[in-house]
């Protein structure tokens, strides 16, 4: 590999807003790049500056629609091209990583084609941001590295009080909500014990943990359509929770979820700038916090090959 040189950021349209972001926190200004339409619709794109040599990190959110993961492909594949020095795809949301497993007959697997998409187009790392699950760094073959939002979160929960509980709204997102529930105080959790009779629905069954006269707070990485948040709020409210808020890292709200968000329990839904949605689309208790001074600082890391880990000891 060549010399790596100074740090060149891009970004495609799906999150022009934090890659603005990230560059002032580096201090540095965003590469010019032209993505847009040809007549027909085809994506065109074009890097504006001279990037030999250079160390670039394309800023892109893979959200749906696809044209989206399509956008950051042709960026990599434009900067590999330009002979940038290494290529590190910055990945805030990482679409398409539901299906990871093969978990039902005649299913793909699309984070790992999506890994595979990726490599093929030239990347050299990835960075992305509470990845659905963890596993998925092993559909790489090149380096992952998988930030944690929790120290956006611990610095605005700051002030928690001492009859917190911290809610994992499945039992997937116990892990996480066990280390949530440590950084922002060693505060005890509770578990919602569900089913799911078919994709984006969700049946709330049992409470496992003492919830009665407490501050719930529930924690996960995906918000989609707000139905398992809204079950799990309400589920809270009916075991005796003095007030439930929300902390999410990715806030898709798609379909109806504002609405069913608004007519929830829930007094403060906390989410990222990972994805940058129309204002509308937001329940009017939701509070947005920016990363992007942690992908900044991980960024700077990267490039000059310090520890990405100790951001979160």
């Amino acid at each position: 590999m060549a010399l790596i040189g100074e740090i060149a950021l891009l970004t495609g349209n799906a999150s022009r807003n934090l890659a603005a972001s990230i560059a002032r926190a580096l201090g540095i200004a965003l590469t010019p790049t032209l993505v847009d339409r040809f007549s027909d619709g085809e994506i065109r794109v074009q890097i504006l500056e001279n990037i030999r040599g250079l160390d670039v990190f394309i800023v892109q959110s893979t959200l749906p629609p696809a044209d989206n993961l399509m956008e950051l492909l042709l960026l990599v594949d434009a900067a590999k091209r330009a002979s940038a020095a290494r290529i590190t795809a910055v990945i805030p949301y990482f679409g398409y990583a539901r299906q990871d497993r093969k978990d039902q007959p005649r299913v793909p697997i699309s984070a790992k084609l999506v890994a595979n998409l990726l490599e093929i187009a030239g990347i050299n790392r990835v960075l992305t941001l509470d990845l659905h699950t963890d596993q998925i760094q092993g559909f790489f073959d090149v380096p992952v590295d998988n930030l944690y939002a929790t120290p956006v979160f611990q610095e605005y929960f700051h002030d928690l009080p001492e009859n917190t509980v911290v809610v994992a709204p499945d039992v997937g997102a116990t892990r996480r909500a066990r280390a949530v529930a440590k950084k922002l105080g060693n505060f005890p959790i509770a578990l919602i014990d569900k089913r799911r009779p078919h994709p984006n629905a969700a049946e709330v069954m049992h409470v496992i943990g003492e919830v009665e006269g407490r501050e719930a707070l529930i924690v996960d990485d995906i918000l989609d359509t707000g139905n398992t948040l809204a079950k799990a709020a309400q589920a809270m409210q009916e075991h005796g929770a003095v007030r439930v808020r929300a902390a999410i890292t990715h806030g898709l709200f798609s379909g109806r979820a504002r609405d069913i968000l608004a007519a929830s329990p829930l007094t403060e839904i906390v989410i990222t700038d990972s994805l940058e949605l129309p204002e509308h689309r937001y329940p009017p208790q939701t509070r947005v916090l920016s990363v992007g001074s942690l992908l900044a600082e991980a960024i700077r890391r990267i490039h000059e090959a310090e520890s990405i880990s100790a951001l979160f000891v």
